[in-house]
């Protein structure tokens, strides 16, 4: 009863790898053997593991059981030829476990399915196992019990399991992540032996499921390396080659295999090409224009797979003439001032460059890319500066910028000014007289008028309102009114007299005004030669009705 569980084991993996077997061998046959379809598994494989011995049987007739071991190393090798199907050598040893131990070696087809990292795969042996029969010790042995002898016997040996490949060392090893077989044993032990004094005898037919799990060495693969390939391409500085231009040839190698030393060497149709790596000088010196081929070769061993060339072509391009761009900062000057020049030559083989200038008026100065335009002496209007370069081979390019100098601006427009005001507010007996506190203002407007001869001035007599006395009617409005501009008129009137009379300045020279500030004052404003008065809110007086008021001082009265 104790075997029970045991025996179920080992149906249901001898029918898991049954499928496995089946599912491995519909594969080889559907699949090409010698093209690679995914992953690329290996030639040989050898493995070393721990086998646990799972032993169902018993030496009849006398019914002596054997028992299961627990120890037990396993080690194979397996040889394929194509992806899925080779053949396997496995050699086993159960030491003993109650005087039953098993050694043994098959040999037979093996079928596998590889995937990504995973390698299912199932197996049918057949060998030979040199076993021992187990002690009988049972219950009716008393103090006789025996173990019988080592003996070759035949057997069958079917199973399969799971594979894993390990990242390391370029997938060199894998582990067995699990074996599992179910394997059939024959022994005869010769003749039965009824008296117990030595070992019995007898037969046994041996059941068993053995499970194994270990370390996995990789060797060769199925599917032969690619052969080397080789491409190379051509750098430069620009785009476009021109005689004298460095040249870069790389070459890029692939399936080299990086445990063997690759060789180079390179040619080229004209020119000299150096070089002993991937990596390659092309001198273009003196070539005319044209297209030239450089090739490059790789090996790495004498085999057809193991040799590859390439070949690129280089263009080589006839020199162009040099370029120019030229501007003015600042493009408008005034007369007298100057402007940088600036001019931007290129060449397109890089060749070295002298730069000149030339300009229809001023003087320029300069032989960089900069130059100074000094507009010193030249008369308003355009000035066209022509800048100049030539490369190390004689190839020229011109290109022109203006520089306008402005003609001088015109001297602003004469302004009139605000000059002193004079109050009338101390003598209220004679409001529109011109005091003696007001001849300091006078007299600085005298002064003002004496430097500027061509200039005019301008008073404008003001007045508070003259109030009505007792009850208001239209017509004591209208004479206060005329009470008011009369005062403002005979201010204005009088501060002229003062200026001519006093000062000297020209009657001609001087215009009178009312205005309408509310005050008892007279302003007075200098027009230049070219300005114009704005007359907004004042009125024009007529000299002719409004007499100048006599400075005449004031009598006292004795009382």
């Amino acid at each position: 009863m104790s075997y029970r569980p045991l025996r179920n084991i080992s149906r249901y993996l001898l029918a898991a790898c049954a499928l496995s077997l089946g599912a491995a061998s519909l594969n080889a046959q559907t699949a090409p053997s010698t093209t690679q379809n995914g992953p690329n598994p290996s030639r040989v494989d050898i493995f070393l593991g721990y086998s646990y011995f799972g032993a169902h049987g018993q030496v009849k007739p006398q019914g002596v059981p054997y028992s299961s071991v627990n120890e037990g190393v396993i080690g194979s090798g397996a040889y394929y030829f194509n992806k899925y199907v080779g053949v396997e050598g496995v050699f086993i040893d159960n030491p003993d476990g109650n005087n039953d131990g098993f050694q043994a070696g098959y040999a037979g087809p093996i079928f596998r399915a590889p995937m990504q990292n995973f390698t299912l795969f199932a197996h049918g042996l057949a060998g030979g196992v040199r076993s021992a029969g187990p002690n009988n010790d049972g219950p009716n042995a008393g103090a006789n019990f025996y173990a019988e002898p080592f003996q070759w016997g035949p057997s069958l040996m079917v199973g399969g399991g799971m594979d894993y490949d390990l990242p390391w060392f370029n997938h060199r090893f894998g582990l067995r992540l699990f074996e599992a077989d179910y394997r059939y044993i024959h022994e005869d032990y010769g003749p039965a032996n009824a008296i117990p004094a030595g070992p019995l005898g007898g037969r046994a037919n041996i059941g068993a499921a053995e499970l194994s799990t270990g370390l996995l060495l990789h060797f060769g693969s199925i599917v032969p390396p690619p052969p080397v390939t080789y491409s190379c391409a051509v750098t430069a500085p620009t785009g476009t080659i021109y005689p004298g231009d460095p040249v870069t040839v790389t070459g890029t190698a692939a399936n080299l295999d990086p445990k063997k030393t690759a060789s180079y060497t390179w040619a080229a149709d004209s020119g000299k090409v150096s070089g002993t790596s991937n990596v390659a000088a092309y001198d273009t010196t003196g070539l005319s224009a044209g297209t030239y081929n450089i090739k490059g070769h790789v090996s790495e061993g004498n085999k057809p797979t193991q040799i590859a060339d390439c070949s690129v072509p280089v263009t080589i391009t006839a020199p162009l003439p040099p370029t120019i761009s030229c501007s003015a900062n600042p493009s408008t000057v005034k007369p007298g001032d100057s402007s940088t020049i600036t001019a931007t030559g290129s060449s397109p083989q890089n060749y070295p460059l002298t730069y000149s200038y030339s300009a229809t008026a001023g003087s320029i100065n300069g032989s960089t890319s900069t130059a100074t335009l000094s507009t010193s002496g030249a008369a308003p209007g355009t000035i066209t500066v022509t800048c100049n370069v030539v490369d190390s081979k004689g190839m020229t390019a011109s290109q022109q910028t203006t520089v306008t100098v402005e003609a001088p601006p015109p001297p602003p427009a004469p302004t009139t000014q605000a000059l002193c005001s004079i109050s009338f507010d101390r003598d209220k007996r004679r409001p529109t007289r011109v005091d003696n506190e007001a001849k300091a203002c006078l007299d600085d407007i005298a002064l003002t008028a004496q430097r500027q001869a061509d200039a005019k001035l301008a008073i404008t007599g003001n007045s508070e309102p003259v109030k009505v006395v007792g009850k208001s009617t239209p017509k004591k409005e209208e004479k206060a009114a005329a009470e008011t501009s009369k005062h403002a008129a005979e201010r204005a009137v009088n501060t002229k007299a003062y200026l001519v009379d006093e000062k000297g300045i020209d009657a001609s020279r001087i215009a009178v005004y009312t205005g309408n500030a509310g005050t008892n004052t007279a302003t007075t404003t200098l027009i230049p030669a070219g300005a114009t008065l704005d007359t907004t809110g004042i009125t024009p007086v007529d000299e002719s009705a409004v007499k100048a008021i006599p400075r005449t001082p004031v009598k006292k009265h004795k009382k």
